[in-house]
């Protein structure tokens, strides 16, 4: 027999890998790390053990950020609260003027539980007898909350009304009329803005004094009748949205500049005109320090935050704080229902300040 080698026969098919085991994520951490994971996945945050769902951590970031929206709404809002129901604390007898101290939501001794009172006594105390009971040894019978309320009225329509107009001319001038020099007039004056208001008062003291001016009612509305840096600029910037071409048009028809200002620019920009003047007249009915430091504390011409004052600390000599708080209350209530009614004009006619032509 031949040598003859003897061979196998060959397989045609390969044999195919078998596949590998699939090994459970869960069997190669720790379960305290997997417990970990499956908490961040339910919070929309991915892990190595899991993964988060996008819509969920869409949900969940929605969820905080609302969460933080409220609470910061609550700490704005709260105050207000503990000023209006404080308003309703009886403070006449030694528990009730302890309630103050203890309020969170409502007083423990209040004027709806209180007998032989009304429910507005604080209310009532602040109309009739608070600002004249308070101020009594300082005016006489010269003062009471209605003369109060006067003052802060002449001090804050009659500069804001004028000072706007006046604000709107010079931001006219500074948008669309060129004459020379404007910029750096105007950078000028908006650097003066930097400076605080308060670490010039005493100077303004000083020269209203020599002007004759403290004392009365005009130290607090001549200066406001030459409007505002700051108005002007707000308006200014609304005014670089306003063609050119309306005003280039009514300069061919022979208009002048006073009629262009009176006859277009005020009507088209009476939204921004609204705003400030809002604004203005929010810090004409706050303007405590003015009042303090220009008249005294016995003229008759003291506005309502300066007369609160002394009413404050007539009132805390026996801790009756109620009608105090009271004259806060309706000290505060026309500048919130005047930002109410127009917070969509202010914010509107702000955010079109960014505008430009």
């Amino acid at each position: 027999m031949d040598n003859e080698m003897i061979t196998a026969p060959e397989t045609e098919e390969a044999v195919a890998p078998a596949p590998a085991p699939v090994e459970d994520d869960s069997k190669q951490y720790s379960p305290i790390r997997y417990a970990f994971g499956a908490v961040l996945a339910f919070f929309g945050i991915s892990s190595k053990t899991h993964r988060a769902s996008k819509k969920r951590a869409k949900l969940v970031g929605d969820i905080v950020t609302y969460i933080v929206l409220l609470f910061g709404a609550f700490l704005m809002v709260y105050p207000f609260w503990w000023m209006l129901a404080g308003s309703f604390a009886f403070t006449n007898t030694t528990e009730g003027q302890g309630s103050l101290q203890s309020l969170i939501w409502w007083p423990e001794y209040s004027t709806f539980t209180a007998e032989a009172v009304g429910p507005f006594y604080n209310y009532s105390e602040t109309f009739s007898r608070g600002m004249t009971k308070a101020l009594v040894s300082i005016l006489s019978d010269k003062m009471s909350y209605w003369r109060a309320v006067l003052n802060n009225l002449i001090y804050s329509i009659v500069p804001v009304v004028v000072g706007v107009i006046t604000s709107a001319s010079a931001a006219f001038s500074f948008a669309k009329i060129q004459w020379i020099g404007r910029n750096v007039v105007f950078f000028f004056l908006l650097a003066a803005v930097m400076v605080p208001g308060p670490a010039i008062m005493s100077t303004q003291l000083a020269m209203y004094t020599d002007l004759q001016m403290v004392d009365n009612w005009s130290v607090m509305v001549v200066p406001g009748l030459f409007g505002s840096i700051m108005t002007a600029f707000f308006i200014r910037q609304f005014l670089f949205g306003m063609p050119t071409s309306i005003i280039e048009a009514a300069k061919i028809d022979g208009a002048g500049y006073f009629r262009i200002f009176c006859g277009f620019v005020l009507p088209l920009s009476m939204p921004a005109i609204m705003a400030q003047g809002l604004l203005s007249f929010m810090g004409c009915w706050n303007n405590y320090m003015g009042s303090f430091i220009f008249i005294d504390p016995g003229s008759e011409w003291i506005n309502l935050p300066h007369a609160m004052y002394l009413m404050n600390n007539a009132y805390s000599v026996n801790n009756h704080l109620g009608p105090v708080i009271a004259s806060s209350v309706l000290c505060v209530l026309p500048v919130l229902i005047l930002f109410g009614c127009f917070q969509k004009l202010i914010i509107g006619s702000l955010m079109l300040t960014g505008s430009k032509e």
